[in-house]
């Protein structure tokens, strides 16, 4: 196992410097911080997600999800040592499969679809927000710096499971989804 902390606060990012796991030190809101914490706050908001998935008949869909978890972990990883790349194209199919499993029993869209009807469907759509900002901020990074391009196609598909994954937890739970309903036009 790597480095351990033993002490949680050194006073060495007092300055607005914080340290990468290489050893280098960069501003707080370098965009490379920035993407570490979308990527740590992408994994909370799954987390929360799949803490609330506790009835039977999503033990499925939890289970299948659980793994991302490990994954979103090892992209703040790669953020963290500069070249370091663990995702792979093998995690990108992953969430591709799991997508084409789960979109293969949803009706096809007929409207928009806003997060709500239940406390579960519109923590999915939070963590999917969440996940599109997470890719924004890295490809902000990738701008400026080289970085694994399988990290930024796993958010992007990411975010499009995530989107699948509200649309199942409202079929499990029978709950109606909230469609979107266009401002009326003003009468003539």
């Amino acid at each position: 196992m790597g480095y351990r902390l033993s002490k949680l606060y050194t006073r060495t990012g007092d300055g607005g410097e914080t340290g990468l796991a290489n050893g280098e030190r960069i501003r707080k809101d370098h965009p490379r911080i920035e993407a570490m914490g979308d990527a740590d706050e992408l994994n909370s908001h799954l987390g929360l997600l799949l803490c609330q998935m506790d009835t039977a008949h999503m033990t499925d869909l939890k289970l299948a999800l659980t793994p991302i978890q490990h994954r979103l972990f090892d992209l703040g990883g790669e953020l963290a040592v500069p070249g370091h790349d663990l995702i792979e194209a093998a995690d990108v199919a992953q969430l591709e499969q799991l997508i084409d499993h789960y979109n293969a029993s949803l009706e096809p869209l007929k409207n928009f679809i806003l997060p709500g009807g239940s406390v579960l469907v519109a923590q999915a759509h939070l963590t999917r927000s969440v996940c599109r900002r997470a890719e924004r901020h890295y490809l902000t990074l990738a701008v400026e710096e080289e970085v694994n391009n399988q990290s930024a196609i796993y958010l992007n598909r990411l975010s499009d499971l995530l989107f699948v994954v509200a649309r199942t937890i409202a079929i499990l739970e029978g709950t109606a989804e909230v469609l979107w309903a266009a401002k009326p036009k003003p009468e003539a």
